[in-house]
C-alpha cells in the first residue's frame, strides 16, 4: 500500500503561517487567504474597475465572500483580463474549501500574472489541502525559486517531500530553516521523522532532542513522543506516553487516533475500538479515523460496522487506497464480488505499484470464475512481490502510522 506512516500538526502549524502571505493572493497554510492585489493586467483597471476592486478586497476582509465575489466578478465582466481578480475569485473558493474551483480561478490568474509568486502560492495550497502533496511541490518549488527563503513556502515544500517519502529532499528544505522554526513543536517533529528516514541519525537526535527541550511535559511532547515510539514499534512505551497526554488534555486532536493506533498494532480490537470513536468524537471529519474503525471492525468479523466505517472513510477522502482494499475484503467475506471488484479496482488505479492489491484483486477473480483474469493477475503479484524483496522494499507495504496532525487532515 501507499506509505502512510506521516501525517501529525493543524492544531500545531506555527502561529506565523496563519496569517502571512505573498500578494496578490497571499495565503495562510489554512488558505485563509488575504486579498490579492491588482496584478498584471493587458489593461490598466479604469475608475469604476478600481472602485469595484476596492469593494471586493474590503468586502473579503470582512468575510463577506458574497458580497466580494459580486465585486470581482463585475470587474471581470469589464475587463476579463484583471488578473487581480480572478486570483481574489481563487482565494473565495479557498475559503469555501472548493479547492478546484479555486484552481481554475489561479489558474486563469496565473495566465495573465505569471511572474506574481502569491499566485503559485495558493495553487500550491489548494493541492497541499487535498492531499495532493505531489502536485504541490512544483507551484512550491517556483515560489521559492522566485521569493528565496520566503518561511511559508519552503516549509510546506517540505512537508510535501516528506508525505511523497523524498527525505532527503524534506532534510534539504527543513533543515535550513531551524533558526526560524526550532522553538515549534510541529516542525521539529516533522523534521526529526525527516532525518531518521533520510539515515541522519545525528540530526533526528538533535530535533528529538529539541522537542524535549521546548516542550518539557505537555501533553503535546508526549503525543510526539508516542508517535515516535510508534514509528520504532515499541508499543508499550508508546502508549505510556500517549495515555499521560490524554489525561492532561483528552480533547487534544489525535491522540485517542494513535492510542487507537497502538493498541490495533497490539491486536487489543476491544481498546482501539474505543479510542478510534473516541477521536471520532473529537475530529469528526478525518478519514483515516474510520478506516483505522473499520480495520478493527474487520479483524473482528464485524462486516457491517466495518463496511459503514471504510464507507465513510472512502466519502471524506476517496483516495484512501486501503480502504478501497479493506471494502473489497470485506465484501469478499460477504460474497459481494462484483462490489469487491469495484472497490479493488479502485485501490488499484491509487496505488497502482502495490503487489498486494493484484493479489487481492487476482482472488476475487478467482471466485467470480473468471479463472484466466485471477491467474494473469496472481502471476503479476507474483513477479511484483519478488522484484519488491529483490530490491529490499518487501517493507513497503505494511501497516503503517498515518499522520492526520502534520498535513492539516481535519477538515
Amino acid at each position: 500500500m501507499l506509505s502512510k506512516f506521516l501525517i501529525l500538526l493543524v492544531f500545531l502549524i506555527p502561529a506565523e503561517f496563519s496569517g502571512q502571505g505573498l500578494p496578490p493572493s497571499s495565503s495562510s497554510l489554512q488558505a485563509h487567504s488575504t486579498p490579492a492585489e491588482t496584478g498584471r493586467h493587458d489593461r490598466p483597471l479604469d475608475l469604476r474597475e478600481q472602485e469595484l476592486f476596492q469593494a471586493g478586497e474590503a468586502a473579503l476582509r470582512n468575510g463577506d465572500l458574497a458580497g466580494a465575489e459580486r465585486s470581482f466578478r463585475s470587474v471581470l465582466a469589464s475587463n476579463p483580463q484583471a488578473a487581480g481578480a480572478y486570483a481574489n475569485l481563487g482565494v473565495i473558493e479557498m475559503r469555501c474549501q472548493q479547492w478546484s474551483q479555486a484552481r481554475e480561478m489561479l489558474r486563469r490568474a496565473e495566465a495573465l500574472a505569471p511572474d506574481v509568486p502569491g499566485i503559485r502560492l495558493n495553487i500550491g495550497l489548494s493541492y497541499y489541502k487535498q492531499s495532493d502533496y505531489a502536485s504541490a511541490i512544483a507551484p512550491f518549488r517556483s515560489v521559492i525559486r522566485d521569493v528565496p527563503g520566503l518561511l511559508q513556502a519552503q516549509y510546506l515544500l517540505g512537508l510535501c517531500y516528506l508525505f511523497v517519502a523524498h527525505y532527503a529532499e524534506a532534510v534539504a528544505t527543513l533543515e535550513p530553516l531551524w533558526p526560524q522554526e526550532s522553538d515549534q513543536l510541529s516542525y521539529l517533529y516533522a523534521l526529526g521523522i525527516a532525518a531518521g528516514e533520510a539515515g541522519n541519525t545525528q540530526l533526528e537526535q538533535r530535533a528529538l532532542d529539541r522537542l524535549m527541550e521546548v516542550g518539557q511535559n505537555s501533553p503535546e511532547v508526549h503525543l510526539f513522543m508516542g508517535k515516535a515510539y510508534i514509528n520504532h514499534e515499541k508499543y508499550d512505551e508508546a502508549l505510556a506516553e500517549l495515555k499521560l497526554a490524554a489525561a492532561a488534555n483528552p480533547k487534544l486532536p489525535f491522540v485517542h487516533f494513535n492510542l487507537g493506533f497502538a493498541y490495533l498494532k497490539k491486536q487489543d480490537w476491544e481498546h482501539a475500538q474505543a479510542e478510534f470513536l473516541a477521536d471520532i468524537a473529537v475530529e469528526p471529519r478525518v478519514a483515516y479515523s474510520y478506516e483505522q474503525l473499520g480495520l478493527v471492525y474487520s479483524q473482528q468479523q464485524e462486516d457491517r460496522k466495518a463496511e459503514a466505517a471504510l464507507l465513510q472513510a472512502v466519502r471524506i477522502d476517496p483516495r484512501l487506497a486501503d480502504s478501497h482494499v479493506a471494502l473489497a475484503q470485506v465484501y469478499d467475506r460477504q460474497k459481494k464480488y462484483a462490489a469487491a471488484l469495484a472497490e479493488i479496482n479502485a485501490a488499484g488505479k491509487l496505488d497502482p505499484a502495490s503487489y498486494s492489491i493484484h493479489y487481492v484483486r487476482g482472488q476475487i477473480l478467482l471466485r467470480m470464475g473468471r479463472t484466466s483474469e485471477g491467474k494473469s493477475e496472481m502471476q503479476t503479484y507474483t513477479r511484483m512481490f519478488a522484484d519488491a524483496r529483490e530490491k529490499g522494499r518487501q517493507a513497503m507495504e505494511h501497516s503503517a502510522l498515518p499522520n492526520p496532525e502534520l498535513s492539516g487532515e481535519a477538515h
